[in-house]
């Protein structure tokens, strides 16, 4: 759906720009018409009133027209000469002389057919389909992206310009998808391929009984009909005796023997054709004047979406791998499959791949999640993969396993499984092992042991290497550094430091960014973030310590709205970067980069909120409860070690607590005398959180991996009694996990 968005968002973008500019310009139209138009209350004239009225200003009428906008307007001819002007229906009298700007007139050419009558009416009606298409496929992202209609109005995360494209689509969504709809329909009609119920006309009269024609102002027909509902009354040929009145109305339109005054046909119009006239209303706002302004509204965000659209597609082509020489899947020889959650196994990846095609190999490398099973000609398969948080799969591998089900992996091929990951992590490479027993279980060929690479580390992937080529009978010598990710300089502002006394020092350090000079400076101080990037509380700071090209991620307890950067550290021993951040001064500078985490943040609505963390998890959900200014409950469940040493957060948790933004508070200390442990205190206030999570309440935990099994452990005997367990919860998106 993504491709479809953007591949179409890209070809039709400036000619959808034009069509939507020249709508925008013709949707002012009813609006200042309808301001000049004089509104007679409904049936206060009927038309042979104003037929009568206009006849005595302009004996030569020809024709009273009434615009859906409420103009009623005359063409008449005087001493030869043809005029046109738009009348007071309560008098009769000429408002002004009727005229359409030449701008307008082309515009409407514009808009309609491109000034190229029919070949431009079938660009119109594609142009038309192309913005339905991506006002229904920016709906299916939207909807996937903040989790269903019921998160429709949620924040948004993203850059600057994803969430601006999608903050401004969604505001104007359904004014593009009504004008797209309604366009497409109307082209349709244009060129027959649906009925405009037009072709149903009254019969023409063959004859009309000779006899003096009455007053136009006494015609029974015109005089019970209410100017309201007039669109046209056509008089009859001047000198025609036997000519007879054309009269259009709101509900049918026919033919009045001037004579009798009666009508000599007369069809109402039928379903088709009052179909046609509410699409064409709708698409056009003729009649709703204020309809027609939203409509240009929404149609002037159009050049902002495709600019901002455009500017999306650039910045995740430019963030995707490069592969240079890459073979087709059927001619390859050699397979390579990625699985990437932020593109660095990519790297890699392509240096393999290089590696191969210059050792003679023709080589196919793609996701993990476009495996097909259909390499005809492949001799050997390479995995190289990543996991994401707890054994997961990255992003770029989610289906794999399901789709390798499906197509099996083909017979005489040979694989080799290549793990990346934190070798401080529990589950170190867990998918890379789930990955190498799937392809176990279908009778696979290792052609080597299953291998790992810990923290991206060059001289481990050039030793992987020296066995590939080997096993290729070429040598093979991958040397890959990891490029450094692009960071930005931040300024500590201010610290405060705890957990000395009990061997456990930690710091709650907040940063600025450093002042822009200028005009970048002024205008991102108008921004009012302070320079910073946008980020929310629970997405991650990639801190880059000197002398390390690998990030270590902390998450953050601030978001940008707050002015600040703030993260929680503990001082490791050995600690590269936990050292390094520990010794910056006040005035210091770091490197870093925030990484976007938008699984782990409370969902939004009124349920209650149960944040659970240990030591410095304790950063994020301090968070969350500073920006729970709407006050809805939220219960903070966290352990240390001495509360006079180490409790976190402790004055800003009491205010919290004071103003209502924290609802209930439950420490544990596990150094002091009669010590327990944050599982502890979710035991003891079982009852309490049976009937808060009864009421949908949600779980966040943030801390130790070693902590968060332990939670879960709890919750699970908490749970137990309503028939509920921690792994239904998070099924349901009502658990959630920042560990480490």
């Amino acid at each position: 759906m993504r491709k479809l968005h953007s591949l179409i968002g890209l070809w039709v973008a400036l000619l959808v720009v034009v069509l939507a500019l020249s709508g925008a310009v013709l949707s002012l139209e009813p609006a200042l018409e309808r301001r000049g138009a004089a509104l007679p209350a409904d049936g206060q004239i009927s038309v042979a009133v104003l037929a009568g009225r206009v006849a005595q200003q302009y004996p030569g009428v020809e024709q009273i027209q009434r615009s859906p906008n409420g103009s009623v307007i005359v063409y008449y001819s005087q001493n030869g000469q043809p005029g046109v002007v738009r009348v007071d229906p309560h008098s009769g009298q000429a408002l002004a002389p009727y005229l359409v700007a030449p701008l307008l007139r082309w515009m409407k050419d514009l808009h309609r057919s491109w000034l190229l009558e029919t070949p431009g009416r079938v660009v119109s009606g594609l142009l038309a389909l192309a913005m339905l298409v991506l006002s229904v496929s920016g709906t299916v992202l939207l909807l996937k992206r903040v989790g269903g209609w019921r998160h429709l109005a949620d924040p948004l995360r993203g850059n600057f310009v994803q969430r601006w494209h999608t903050q401004v689509g969604r505001v104007v969504l359904l004014g593009v998808l009504l004008s797209a709809l309604t366009g497409v329909y109307l082209s349709a009609a244009t060129f027959a391929l649906i009925t405009d119920g037009m072709e149903d006309e009254p019969e023409f009269p063959a004859q009309v009984v000779d006899g003096p024609a009455m007053p136009v102002a006494a015609v029974p027909v015109l005089r019970a009909t209410d100017v309201n509902d007039l669109r046209e009354l056509v008089y009859p040929s001047p000198g025609d005796a036997g000519g007879f009145y054309s009269l259009a109305t709101q509900q049918g339109e026919g033919y009045i023997n001037p004579s009798t005054g009666e009508f000599l046909s007369y069809l109402p119009y039928g379903g088709w054709r009052k179909v046609y006239e509410l699409i064409y209303q709708l698409h056009t706002g003729q009649g709703l004047w204020w309809l027609a302004l939203l409509l240009g509204l929404c149609a002037l965000s159009v050049p902002f979406l495709s600019a901002t659209g455009a500017l999306t597609w650039w910045q995740r082509r430019q963030s995707m791998p490069r592969m240079v020489g890459n073979s087709a899947a059927a001619l390859a020889d050699t397979v390579i499959l990625v699985g990437s959650e932020n593109n660095s196994t990519w790297g890699f990846a392509n240096t393999l791949h290089d590696a191969l095609r210059q050792a003679g190999l023709r080589v196919h490398t793609a996701a993990l999640n476009q495996w097909t099973g259909a390499y005809p000609q492949a001799q050997r398969l390479f995995i190289l993969t990543a996991t994401y948080g707890d054994g997961d799969a990255p992003s770029s591998a989610q289906q794999f396993l399901a789709r390798l089900d499906k197509a099996k992996l083909p017979s005489g091929i040979g694989f080799a499984v290549l793990g990346f990951g934190d070798r401080q992590f529990p589950q170190f490479c867990q998918f890379a092992c789930d990955v190498q027993a799937a392809l176990l279980a279908q009778g696979g060929r290792p052609l080597l042991e299953l291998d790992t690479i810990d923290r991206q580390s060059g001289q481990a992937f050039t030793r992987w290497g020296n066995a590939v080529g080997q096993l290729i009978g070429q040598e093979l010598n991958l040397v890959y550094t990891p490029k450094r990710p692009r960071t930005d300089a931040f300024v500590l502002l201010e610290r405060a430091d705890y957990g000395e006394a009990v061997q456990a020092p930690t710091s709650v350090l907040r940063f600025a960014a450093p002042p822009q000079p200028g005009l970048k400076g002024a205008f991102l101080r108008l921004l009012g973030a302070g320079g910073l990037p946008h980020f929310e509380v629970g997405d991650l700071l990639g801190v880059v310590p000197p002398g390390s090209a690998v990030p270590r991620f902390y998450s953050l307890a601030s978001q940008s709205r707050d002015g600040f950067l703030e993260i929680c550290v503990r001082k490791l021993p050995g600690g590269l970067c936990s050292e390094f951040l520990h010794g910056l001064p006040l005035g210091g500078r770091m490197e870093a980069f925030v990484q976007l985490h938008p699984d782990f943040r409370p969902a939004a609505g009124k349920a209650p909120v149960i944040l659970i963390g240990s030591g410095t998890g304790i950063g994020p959900l301090a968070g969350f409860i500073r920006n729970n200014t709407g006050k809805h409950p939220m219960y903070l469940y966290w352990g240390g070690r001495d509360p006079a040493s180490d409790f976190l957060y402790q004055p800003e948790l009491n205010a919290y607590l004071a103003d209502g933004r924290l609802t209930g508070l439950h420490a544990a200390f596990s150094r002091v005398q009669d010590g327990a442990y944050v599982q502890d205190r979710v035991l003891g206030n079982a009852v309490q959180l049976r009937q808060l999570l009864q009421s949908d309440g949600q779980v966040l935990v943030c801390g130790s991996r070693a902590m968060a099994k332990n939670i879960a452990q709890a919750l699970d005997e908490v749970l137990a009694p309503l028939g509920v367990s921690v792994a239904l919860l998070k099924t349901q998106g009502r658990y959630r996990e920042d560990v480490f």
